[in-house]
Formats: structure tokens, sequence, C-alpha cells
């Protein structure tokens, strides 16, 4: 891999190609092959490094630590044990590309589907009742969140991810401090989810989960959902305020990190939008910022991270990332232009 890959309008340069592509980082090394090098799913490079996830730190060490009914820890703790429990750890192993051929991921989501989700609406719970979810636990950044794991781990077609996706499009909201506040369940519980100005990272969760679909398998509601979203995301700009464009939403945003758990940043909303072919002027400043973080080296570093509390650390707070210098790449790449 001596070439330098050009990206308009800049170049991968070569130290930093062959750092991402090391084998000692299978999942980097996949996505980079089919997100930076477009290579096919079956190209035998991508089919090789795919197939070494699984055997490979942090993969192999978080597997090693599943409990036999398919979970990470207690399991009434699925959600709230943050951030080694059930939906975290699956959330992680999907991130890092882990094959949904192992028979430990697939009991990993049988798990989520039998203790998580809410059997009468499709949403997702931080509680499990007697029969699945609570209803008063459900809510978006989880279901979102889920949904992409559930999706990115083939499990599309299932009649219960059905009925989550069906879940979004019906009570996702996308309000924006102007009109009142909506009633009912699921809304009245969690005002902090929905209020008046819903919530930012549910809004980004239903992004990454209807993402994950592919266009010719998305339904006219979801179709319209992904547009509701990132005209939402749009009319703030990626990272500000809506009604006074020179505030940050959250200034934590400006730091990336990976894996991001329910939290998100400027680097990851800005991949879903262009991922999903959104290409507008209001995503400048966010293009403009992730192009600032490039290091003298070529690589962005992790600045906002989770390791304290995963099962396996993912790289080194402050030191350059291979996760975000690859999604960095990516955007940058699909930004040109811009």
């Amino acid at each position: 891999m001596g070439s330098v890959l050009r990206v308009k309008p800049f170049a991968i340069d070569d130290e930093t190609l062959d750092w991402l592509l090391e084998p000692a980082d299978p999942g980097v090394r996949m996505f980079t092959l089919t997100d930076l090098l477009d290579r096919p799913a079956n190209d035998p490079d991508v089919m090789r490094a795919a197939g070494e996830i699984n055997h490979a730190p942090p993969v192999s060490t978080i597997l090693e630590e599943q409990e036999p009914g398919g979970n990470w820890g207690p399991e009434k703790k699925f959600y709230t044990g943050k951030y080694n429990s059930t939906v975290w750890t699956l959330l992680v192993l999907a991130e890092l590309g882990a094959s949904a051929a192992d028979e430990r991921i697939q009991k990993a989501c049988a798990f989520i589907l039998d203790h998580s989700q809410h059997a009468d609406s499709g949403g997702f719970s931080m509680r499990a009742g007697r029969a699945g979810g609570q209803g008063s636990g459900v809510i978006p950044c989880l279901t979102g969140n889920m949904l992409w794991v559930l999706i990115r781990f083939g499990l599309l077609d299932d009649p219960r991810v059905q009925s989550a996706v069906d879940w979004v499009t019906q009570y996702q909201r996308f309000d924006d401090g102007d009109g009142e506040a909506p009633t009912g369940w699921p809304y009245d519980r969690w005002e902090i989810c929905w209020g008046r100005h819903t919530c930012h990272m549910g809004v980004v969760k239903t992004l990454k989960a209807f993402a994950e679909i592919p266009e010719s398998a998305r339904s006219r509601a979801v179709r319209e959902t992904i547009d509701r979203a990132a005209e939402f995301m749009l009319i703030h700009h990626v990272f500000k305020r809506s009604h006074n464009l020179d505030r940050v939403s959250k200034p934590g945003w400006k730091k990336f990190g990976f894996p991001l758990m329910y939290q998100t940043d400027v680097l990851e909303i800005l991949n879903l939008l262009l991922g999903l072919g959104y290409r507008d002027s209001r995503m400048r400043e966010a293009v403009e910022l992730v192009r600032s973080k490039r290091g003298s080296d070529g690589r962005w570093l992790l600045e906002n991270s989770y390791n304290p509390s995963l099962l396996v650390p993912i790289g080194e707070k402050g030191a350059p990332s291979k996760w975000i210098t690859l999604n960095a790449l990516k955007a940058l790449r699909h930004a040109e232009g811009l």
C-alpha cells in the first residue's frame, strides 16, 4: 500500500494510510479499505480483515467476557450499567465492525430484543419488565442505537426490528422550541427527550439507524423521517443553536470521540448527513471544524473517551486515533466542494 491516495482537496500521505492499514487493527483496516479505498465487500483483503476482527483485541477480549445468557454484567442492568453492560458493549462491538456470524453476537442481539424491547410498541426501554422492556422506560436515543446495532448485525427483516422502525416513524419528534410540548405516551415521562425542543441525541441516533437501512428497503415513512431529521440538524448548522447561530448547541460536540454511546459529536453527525447524500451550505462550518483538527502528522486526536468505564479501552485520550482519523478522512472525502 505504498501509493498515495488522492482525496481532493487534500491527500492521505503514505505514512497515515499505512498506519490505518496495519494488520494489528483489522476493524480499522477493513473500513479503510471499503470507505477510503473503495474496495468492495468481496475483495480478498476486505474479507480477510473482516474475518480477523472477532479474533483480535479488543473485540476478542470483549466477547470472552460475555455471560452465558448473552449479556455483559447483571441481566437487569443491561442499560444502567454504564458503560460496560449489554447495551453499551453491543454498541461498541458494532462500531468496531464485529461479525454477526459469531454465535455470541447473535445471543447478545436476542438478549436485547428479549429484555429491552417494549413488546406493545416496538421501542427500546432502559428497564426490563415481566415480558420485555417497560413502556415507561422507552426513550428515543436508546431505540435508535439498538435499531442501528440490530440492522448492522443483519436483523433488519426480523419483525421485532421492523416494529422498532415503525415506533421511530410514529413517535420521533423534531420540535425546535417553537410550539407546545407533545403530550401523552411516550412524551409525558421524558420531557428531557422531547419537551418543546427535541433532544438532538434522539434525532442523531434516528439518522444513524435509518442510514443503515439499504436505500432500496426504505419505506416512504422512513424516507420522510430521514428528511425531517436531516433538516432538524441542518437548521442547527450541525452543531449550532438554530435561534442563535453564534452559539454552539453542545460545546462537547466539538471534541471528537469514539465510541460515542448515546452522545454525539460534529464528526458523527457530518458523516451521517454526507453518507445520506446531503450536501448543504449549512454543513460548511462543520466541515471546516473537521479540517482544523487535523494534526501536522495527518492524524486526528481522540479528544473524548469513555475508556474508564468500558470493558476494554478503545484508543488513548489525547493521542492520535485511528478511528477518528478514519472517520475524519471519510467525512472530508465526501465533503469535497462544500
